[in-house]
């Protein structure tokens, strides 16, 4: 597996060996050797989700501010543009971010650490997303900041519109959000 760092150090995307032929593809996705040695996270995950969405929805960008998940995600069917937001005040890169585009052709994974925000755009007519996480999902901890903050600047491929859940077309600005120290 081949490890490339972002503008953000801590956020990496993984490119697994993909061995294939005429009769279709093997990869590994996760083996934990392999991915201590590689990455240098030695975090152990304890939960696996998945998620299907349609073209345009936008999910994000989440965060739980107590139990703080990190995330190795990845795309088994469609394409999504996804996004790592730096929420560690004392962070040089805090407010910043990175992303990736992550489809079932490349079979690219993104490392979104612990202490990040996450989101995902949708750019083909569905996406099958899959991410394994480093501590369980916690609704009470849960937070959310607006994917279009002006003060992050993400730079989302082009959309008319992104279809959104209430909680995130709701979602707070960065300059009001908890944040971790």
């Amino acid at each position: 597996m081949k490890v490339i760092r972002t503008e953000i150090p801590e956020v990496l995307i993984i490119e697994p060996n993909i061995f294939g032929d005429d009769r279709g593809f093997f990869m590994e996705s996760y083996n934990r050797s392999t991915w201590i040695e590689k990455t240098g996270v030695d975090l152990e995950f304890v939960q696996d989700n998945h998620s299907r969405s349609g073209r345009g929805v936008l999910r994000g960008l989440h965060y739980q501010i107590r139990q703080p998940q990190g995330k190795l995600v990845r795309v088994t069917a469609g394409e999504v543009f996804d996004v790592a937001v730096d929420l560690r005040r004392s962070s040089p890169t805090f407010g910043r971010w990175a992303g990736a585009h992550l489809d079932e052709i490349n079979k690219r994974m993104f490392w979104v650490p612990p202490g990040f925000a996450h989101g995902f755009l949708v750019l083909s007519e569905r996406a099958d997303f899959l991410y394994k996480a480093t501590d369980f999902y916690a609704p009470e901890h849960e937070r959310a900041i607006r994917w279009n903050d002006p003060d992050i600047g993400i730079v989302w491929p082009q959309i008319v519109a992104p279809i959104l859940s209430e909680k995130d077309a709701d979602a707070v600005f960065l300059k009001e959000a908890e944040v971790y120290e």
